[in-house]
């Protein structure tokens, strides 16, 4: 039990398949109903494909575990229609301050530059975050969750799987076309398929305190190296709702983790930290050790790995449950494909290609950051604390400084589905890249442009558009036009992309630009179209 939340507890039901013994082939089944699997049953609903989530649980995650969620999938949540009412409740957030000692060493904003809808970071329990999805995946009968479903084995055919189940009411099986694992980083589902998942341990422990009280600090992050109140280890305070405060402590490996989560052992921290007279009561605590690893392939036969599941990080820089829910984002639209036989499986192998791609660069971040962090030599640690001191008084050493860098999309740039520029172009909005959102005026009334854009093919063209729609055989993409369609009624459009009379940016069913040119012509959106869908 929690002081600030009361969890919900959502009904098991057994299944007619189940009651009745028959074997019932579904399109997907996900494995596991956290984050990553819940943005999985919203996406592939909303692609218009039926699916079943089961999970050994039937409730939401105990503790509030992650807590940072970065704008690009607070951009996702929106399109699956609950990343407002998570804005709402969450603190929201852009700036970060680095200590070094007792000085202010460093200072950043995530997000210098208005006009866009989602903000730079909320902070969020995990629990509040999973309770909207099952909300919104309550509300569509694509979705059936079950509850206290824990998946026990698995067979692999060639064109699709069976799962064995066991429930209260024992045990049944299902089959699948595709199944998903979502089950975090101790994923059963991975190591029943043998799936190799290899990387770096770090020999390094961190507590995790959240406490409720009541305090004037600002919604900022605030991170330690070295603090008086903590010696030669660093520290981390977080804004959450409810008057909650995530606090990070690092131990050093030698800490016992049982001992570490003690109360007794937790409140001198918290005081030392913050001073005898604050006033206030622990919430939960956990002790972790992390990890930079991932899976060998994305894709086992008939089992697609996302998520922790499929790749694993340091929590330093949100890179955890952010790029998961970029996962999903990138899968759904090419299963949609792949079931309706419109596109080979070659198009759900290009997943693998684009998410291991932006799962090193994750790895690649969150290992530099743990270095930066947790020294392991002292040469090292001398590096970091020179750093530290310079960057108190002067420009060059800021970059250097890390405490994690905060979770970013990495651009597909090199991605096989992107159809080079021929023509110049300025800005980020480069093939492969995630469409940076603007205001517009759709119909008279305010409006973004992730609002109106997403879920299919769709080709935005600066001016008036030739013709309304592309009809590539795979796809059929949507000709709008931003000038009486959508009105860039600030040119934030036409600045961040480039944008002038007559061009002409073709957008994956992810929001993700795969194609640009300076004028209209059929015949290369068809053949962009074909390449984004291995269908050339």
């Amino acid at each position: 039990m929690l002081n600030t939340y009361t969890f919900p507890e959502y009904e098991y039901v057994c299944s007619d398949e189940q009651k009745n013994g028959t074997i019932k082939r579904h399109p997907v089944v996900v494995v596991g109903a956290g984050p990553i699997g819940l943005t999985a049953a919203l996406d592939f609903a909303q692609q218009g494909i039926e699916v079943v989530v089961l999970d050994d649980n039937n409730t939401v995650s105990f503790g509030s575990r992650a807590v940072c969620y970065a704008k690009r999938p607070l951009e996702i949540w929106d399109r699956l229609g609950c990343g407002e009412r998570m804005v709402e409740k969450g603190v929201n957030w852009k700036l970060g301050k680095v200590y070094f000692k007792d000085k202010l060493a460093y200072q950043f904003d995530l997000l210098a530059e208005d006009d866009h809808k989602m903000p730079a970071m909320i902070n969020l329990q995990q629990y509040y975050l999973e309770e909207y999805m099952v909300d919104e995946c309550l509300k569509d009968d694509k979705i059936n969750l079950c509850w206290k479903h824990k998946l026990i084995s698995i067979k692999q055919m060639d064109d699709h799987a069976v799962l064995t189940i066991e429930t209260p009411d024992g045990v049944f099986k299902m089959e699948a076309d595709w199944v998903i694992g979502c089950d975090g980083a101790n994923s059963d589902l991975r190591k029943m398929v043998g799936a190799d998942f290899t990387g770096q341990f770090f020999m390094d422990r961190f507590l995790i305190a959240d406490i409720e009280m009541k305090a004037d600090f600002p919604p900022e992050r605030w991170f330690w190296f070295d603090p008086p109140f903590h010696r030669n280890q660093s520290a981390l305070l977080h804004m959450q709702p409810d008057n909650v405060w995530r606090l990070d402590f690092q131990l050093g490996w030698e800490t016992d983790p049982e001992e570490e989560k003690k109360p007794e052992n937790i409140i001198p921290r918290v005081k030392a930290m913050l001073g005898d007279d604050v006033d206030f009561e622990l919430e939960w605590a956990s002790v972790y050790q992390f990890a930079c690893r991932r899976i060998d392939q994305f894709r086992h036969g008939r089992v697609i790995f996302a998520g922790d599941a499929a790749h694993q990080v340091s929590p330093f820089g949100a890179r955890g449950a952010n790029t998961g829910v970029q996962d999903i984002d990138n899968l759904g639209w090419k299963m949609k494909l792949v079931l309706e036989g419109k596109a080979p499986i070659g198009l759900i192998d290009t997943y693998h290609e684009e998410r291991a791609f932006a799962a090193d660069d994750n790895l690649l971040n969150s290992t530099r950051a743990t270095d930066f962090i947790t020294p392991k030599s002292k040469g090292s640690r001398f590096y970091r604390d020179a750093v530290l001191e310079l960057a108190e008084l002067t420009d060059f050493a800021k970059p250097l400084v890390n405490s994690g860098r905060l979770s970013v999309p990495t651009p597909y740039v090199n991605s096989s589905l992107n159809t080079a520029d021929e023509d110049e172009f300025a800005g980020l909005m480069v093939p492969g890249t995630n469409c940076a959102d603007a205001p517009i005026k759709k119909d008279g009334a305010d409006s973004w442009l992730l609002n109106q854009i997403g879920g299919e093919f769709m080709i935005l063209v600066v001016g008036d558009k030739p013709q309304d729609s592309v009809d590539a055989g795979v796809a059929s993409a949507k000709v709008v036009s931003i000038g009486s369609d959508l009105n860039d009624v600030k040119g934030v459009f036409a600045d961040r992309y480039d944008a002038r009379e007559g061009t002409t940016y073709l957008v994956r069913p992810d929001q993700h630009v795969a194609a640009r040119w300076r004028g209209f012509d059929e015949a290369k959106i068809i053949a962009a179209i074909a390449r984004a869908t291995c269908t050339n």
